[in-house]
């Protein structure tokens, strides 16, 4: 749905246009308490928001840590997906958050793809078909003081390689 929805999309807005709005307008992501405050028009640069609200605030006053997970949760891969476009399958393979403090105020998240970090995955696809890339970031309040470590695990494979494997794996069963 969201996929056939962006292709309409792109008709009128700007590829930033559509992933912050999209985002934010989701049910799926509004349910995390995040809110994308900020998109480059290359799509190299995401920057969310958490709110401390009675939406998530747990039983000792700080931010959910399911809040905070979730809130992070999607954004790397449907980052990637667009920047790569259709030529490329990418998952979210495993992620992992360490709790560093309570979350007493808002707090921040920006997602950071490089160019040469997106020039790197397309060779490595190229060569191997399909890689496993690790992208590390942290939570941090206003002031920078970290409350969270994110790390994500994500599969990134050639469209075609990918559907073949996906077929011999289906014949092997």
């Amino acid at each position: 749905m969201y996929q056939k929805l962006t292709k309409l999309l792109k008709r009128f807005f700007s590829d930033a246009q559509i992933y912050k709005y999209g985002f934010n307008w989701s049910s799926m992501y509004r349910r995390s308490t995040g809110k994308v405050i900020e998109v480059s028009e290359d799509l190299h640069f995401v920057k969310i928001k958490i709110p401390i609200s009675f939406k998530n605030r747990n039983y000792v006053g700080s931010i959910f840590g399911g809040s905070l997970f979730s809130a992070t949760d999607p954004l790397y891969m449907i980052q990637l997906l667009n920047i790569l476009g259709d030529e490329y399958v990418v998952w979210d393979k495993a992620a992992t958050i360490k709790y560093k403090r309570p979350a007493k105020q808002d707090v921040f998240a920006e997602f950071i793809f490089s160019k040469e970090e997106i020039e790197l995955i397309k060779n490595d696809v190229a060569e191997k078909n399909e890689i496993d890339i690790i992208k590390k970031l942290n939570i941090v309040s206003n002031d920078g003081t970290v409350i969270s470590e994110l790390e994500k695990t994500i599969y990134v494979a050639n469209k075609a390689y990918y559907k073949e494997k996906r077929k011999q794996k289906l014949q092997n069963q």
